[in-house]
């Protein structure tokens, strides 16, 4: 985005959910505040930021991910289904107004550079092939046929927000981690254990579902697809 490094952001506090970059985010939108963030955003340059609110302690994250608005359908009752794409991360500096809705001043934020080029490459494969093997066992599992998709990202910053986008069940907190995290290769290396364990733990019950075929498996996947946020 590499505008200036610090800008005022509009906020979309969102409890469980937590934004990547690259990654496709839908929204409907119908509380009057977020309305008017929506039509101001709008009206200059469709960006907002989307961060994870905790409703038990009624506090919001320090760090979150701005989204860009790509496609938006407003209803005659005023409410509004828009379509969002992760674009770069975000710390909250300062708030500068809490209604009719929360505004930020913002600093952009990226990963540390890179040291060993060669470590991380080899960490990325190791995270693929990991990736490719809880695939494949949830396939055998389930009796259904689950693939990754085609273009999966190569670089491995970009790698590590995909896995962090699509780990499943309720893992705000840890995906919360992840996108604070500002060194790919502890970011990537986390992910690889998360999906080591779950591929050693595919693979036991793979083994005990061909041991005993009668036995009816339980199997889950940390990935899982996106599906539509209603705010």
């Amino acid at each position: 985005m590499g505008e200036l490094s610090v800008r005022e952001l509009p906020l979309f506090p969102l409890p469980e959910v937590v934004l990547f970059p690259q990654e496709v985010l839908p929204l409907h939108i119908f509380e009057s505040r977020y309305r008017i963030m929506l039509q101001s955003v709008l009206e200059s340059d469709s960006m907002f930021g989307v961060i994870k609110w905790d409703p038990t302690t009624k506090s919001m994250a320090n760090v979150g991910c701005c989204a860009q608005i790509l496609k938006h359908q407003t209803a005659e009752d005023g409410r509004s289904n828009i379509i969002t794409l992760g674009q770069q991360r975000f710390q909250v500096l300062e708030i500068t107004r809490s209604t009719p809705f929360c505004s930020a001043m913002v600093s952009w934020i990226s990963d540390d550079n890179i040291d060993d080029f060669q470590k991380l490459d080899s960490l990325k494969d190791s995270v693929k092939e990991a990736l490719s093997d809880v695939i494949n066992l949830t396939s055998k599992l389930t009796n259904t046929k689950k693939n990754l998709p085609d273009k999966l990202p190569d670089n491995p910053m970009d790698l590590s927000f995909w896995i962090g986008a699509h780990l499943g069940g309720p893992v705000a907190e840890e995906q919360q981690r992840l996108l604070e995290e500002r060194n790919t290769f502890t970011r990537l290396q986390r992910e690889y254990e998360m999906l080591d364990h779950t591929r050693k733990q595919l693979a036991a019950r793979t083994a005990l579902k061909e041991s005993f075929p009668d036995i009816k498996a339980v199997s889950y996947t940390h990935l899982t697809l996106p599906t539509k946020r209603i705010v």
